[in-house]
């Protein structure tokens, strides 16, 4: 095929990987910038067979479907609706091409929604070390940090009680709370939940940078970490900062440039978090598409980090499927069938189609947030957990 179907990033790991096996560092293998647990777990491939890693990539998918199901589960979602919702990440041609091209999301996809069901049942020892290491494989769910402390509320959480989840036939509203829930959460910031998520999350993926560190030094701080968050590709990048990157690529940019294109992504990102805090799984979404849609550098892989958390939100959505749902997909899939267009035109017919590459991505940004913000608007908030009763809130009342 001209367009070959195994992913370029799945040689490398593969490349790294042989590498480790033969007791070298994974990161001779250039472009692989990845952490060096993703190339143990793929050793596999050079002894079992090459495809191994594509099985567990396949594996985890599925894993991911079945963490979704348990999700839903546990938020009382009725059974056809909780089928319904699932189709949409196991039948999703996008989600699965991901995983058997040899990408790794899946693994990734699969660690955070294991957070989020250890976070509903109270198990904040297991959910903080999961989240230590998803942030130590791949950076971007960091994002994620602001919301979980907002959601371990003292209210929610206590000692020695198990959180107690709202029912999804209750459909609690709560949306007015939110300048009061900044003040509980200034006021209460330093809670042993809090405190002990932190502390333990820090201390896992601590632990395993300084392990990797005292393995490969300087190389793997910069690949697997520090590149991440300077990283500029004028290649195969949906951004609306591409053209910019492609005509100043050979320099370095400058402070204000770097500032420009970082604050309107962390604004975006402050907003979503204190408004939809307590509804998580729903705040983790539209976060993550507002991650991806505002980031410097957008590829393909990037979309299924919020497509794995989109069958979390589909019960609580009183958009339709007819039209609005369908105007939605064939926004978004149109705008990014455009982008594939002039980008097959520059990659492989070596036309020069910088400009209306750049024009297919700024279609393509502002697809995604009509479709998030449509979101948004159809969305009812619904708080995860119920407020405990304690002997203050009984004096009050």
């Amino acid at each position: 095929m001209e367009v070959r179907y195994t992913d370029v990033d799945y040689l490398v790991f593969s490349d790294a990987a042989a590498l480790v096996v033969v007791g070298k560092s994974p990161y001779k293998r250039s472009t692989y910038r990845y952490s060096p647990l993703i190339a143990f777990i793929l050793t596999p491939n050079s002894f079992i067979h090459r495809s191994w890693g594509k099985f567990l990539f396949s594996a985890s998918d599925l894993l991911v479907g079945y963490f979704i199901r348990a999700i839903l589960k546990l938020r009382g979602v009725p059974e056809n609706l909780t089928i319904y919702s699932l189709l949409v990440w196991l039948f999703n041609p996008f989600t699965f091409t991901i995983g058997t091209r040899g990408n790794c999301e899946p693994i990734i996809c699969a660690i955070i929604l294991w957070i989020i069901i250890c976070i509903m049942r109270g198990n904040l020892f297991q959910g903080a070390v999961w989240y230590g290491l998803v942030v130590h494989m791949r950076i971007y769910p960091i994002i994620y940090a602001l919301p979980i402390v907002l959601t371990l509320d003292p209210n929610h959480f206590q000692r020695g009680k198990k959180p107690t989840t709202v029912d999804w036939n209750s459909r609690q509203h709560k949306s007015n709370e939110t300048s009061n829930r900044l003040w509980v959460f200034f006021q209460s910031i330093f809670t042993r939940s809090r405190i002990l998520f932190g502390l333990i999350s820090a201390t896992v993926f601590f632990f395993c940078t300084g392990i990797f560190f005292y393995l490969y030094e300087w190389e793997f701080l910069h690949e697997a970490l520090l590149y991440h968050l300077t990283r500029t590709d004028p290649r195969h990048n949906f951004s609306i900062y591409f053209y910019h990157i492609y005509l100043n690529y050979e320099r370095e940019f400058a402070v204000l440039e770097k500032l420009i294109s970082f604050l309107p992504q962390l604004i975006v990102q402050i907003v979503l978090v204190f408004r939809f805090a307590q509804d998580f799984p729903f705040c983790f979404f539209v976060q993550t598409v507002a991650f991806v849609a505002f980031n410097k550098v957008i590829t393909a892989q990037y979309f299924v980090w919020f497509f794995c958390l989109l069958p979390l939100i589909l019960p609580w959505s009183k958009m339709k499927l007819k039209w609005e749902g369908i105007l939605c997909v064939l926004v978004w899939i149109g705008a990014q069938t455009h982008w594939l267009f002039w980008g097959y035109m520059l990659e492989f017919k070596g036309n020069q189609v910088f400009l209306q590459l750049w024009a297919a991505s700024l279609l393509f940004f502002a697809a995604n947030i009509y479709v998030m913000i449509t979101i948004i608007r159809r969305h009812t908030y619904s708080p995860v957990f119920k407020r405990l009763v304690t002997s203050r809130t009984k004096k009050t009342t």
